[in-house]
């Protein structure tokens, strides 16, 4: 049994609790949780029937735990990483991995020179149309590639802002490009390949942030492919659709829901109707939050992957590739300027204090 511990038990942490205290990941026990605020980790640790802690370090010496899921504001990853990294258990890390390309450098040190494993949560890759769509794109199913789409269309009012000081801040959170899209990015990225270049525009639409809460970015794929962001959480009155849409010279995939969850096209050249029909039932059974189904699958991998020695699908060198991304998408922003993805940030706001 590989037992688990959270670090941080805010909002996304209701999720990793339930499905690893409930019994929903084959091999996985949750036995602790730990949160600066004492009066919400004991909250949380009484919901699920678990220890709590309001000190890391005594968690991790008072427990035997083999994971720790670092689930604290985006800003904090790299120093509670880091941190952790000293007691040699495995780390999950939710995104975005770090808010700074240094940062998520030193954490993937800080693991290699412990000798463990450095988990990032993607756990759309999980999905299963996104698991048929990149399927598609190995076996060149699409020919070349033309243009690749992201939408992000969620509903983030100023309550949700409001909620905690650290949300929508440069220093703790980013805005919806880091925080709500980083996944539709790491998708988009991961099917069409790397970036050569971008440039972007970002709004404060909604809400009265520090950060954006709308913003479009324009990539060039080192293929010559394009690809489109569009990520807002000004959408009202609740959200619409989080999804990923491919075009190449041989067919056309796009993937909705409100959690890339709803396979919605699968159009290939000489394809029968009946054929496209069948992939399409079996891949459009939408989640009942924007979270989706993903959380199971991407915990499940983590513990096969303990078990069997196999690599990750997404450790810390493949978290990076999107982070860097980002923080190409705000120099952008920034600067006014097509940014080239091998340039060092000179104006980013994300992750400074």
């Amino acid at each position: 049994m590989t037992h688990f511990a959270l670090m941080g038990c805010g909002r996304i942490a209701k999720r990793h609790a339930t499905l690893l205290a409930g019994g929903h990941v084959r091999g996985a026990k949750l036995i602790a949780v730990c949160d600066t605020q004492a009066d919400r980790a004991k909250k949380f640790g009484k919901e699920f029937g678990v220890n709590s802690y309001q000190d890391m370090e005594e968690m991790m010496l008072k427990e035997k735990i083999d994971v720790v899921c670092v689930l604290t504001p985006s800003g904090l990853h790299a120093e509670h990483v880091i941190a952790l990294s000293k007691f040699r258990k495995h780390i999950v890390v939710e995104k975005p991995m770090a808010l700074t390309l240094e940062s998520a450098d030193a954490m993937i040190q800080a693991c290699d020179e412990q000798g463990i494993k450095l988990f990032v949560v993607k756990q759309n890759r999980f999905n299963l149309p996104v698991v048929r769509l990149r399927e598609a794109l190995v076996a060149g199913a699409f020919g070349k590639l033309v243009m690749g789409t992201v939408r992000v269309r969620w509903c983030r009012d100023q309550s949700y802002y409001d909620a905690d000081p650290w949300r929508g801040t440069w220093a703790l959170d980013g805005g919806v490009i880091a925080n709500q899209a980083s996944h539709h990015i790491d998708l988009l990225e991961w099917m069409l390949g790397r970036v050569e270049s971008v440039f972007a525009k970002s709004i404060h639409g909604l809400v009265d942030t520090e950060t954006e809460d709308t913003a479009v970015a324009l990539l060039k794929f080192r293929s010559g492919a394009l690809g489109v962001v569009e990520a807002t959480t000004a959408t009202r009155p609740v959200d619409l659709e989080g999804s990923i849409s491919i075009l190449g010279e041989k067919g056309s995939v796009e993937i909705g829901g409100f959690a890339v969850n709803e396979m919605k096209v699968w159009k290939f050249a000489g394809q029968t109707a009946a054929q496209e029909q069948a992939i399409i039932r079996e891949h459009s059974v939408n989640p009942p939050n924007v979270y989706g189904f993903g959380h199971q699958a991407y915990l499940q991998h983590v513990v096969d992957c303990l078990d069997g020695g196999q690599s990750a699908l997404v450790d810390g060198l493949e978290g990076r590739k999107s982070l860097e991304l980002i923080t190409g998408i705000y120099e952008s922003i920034e600067t006014g300027r097509e940014v080239p993805l091998s340039f060092r940030a000179q104006k980013c706001k994300l992750g400074q204090r």
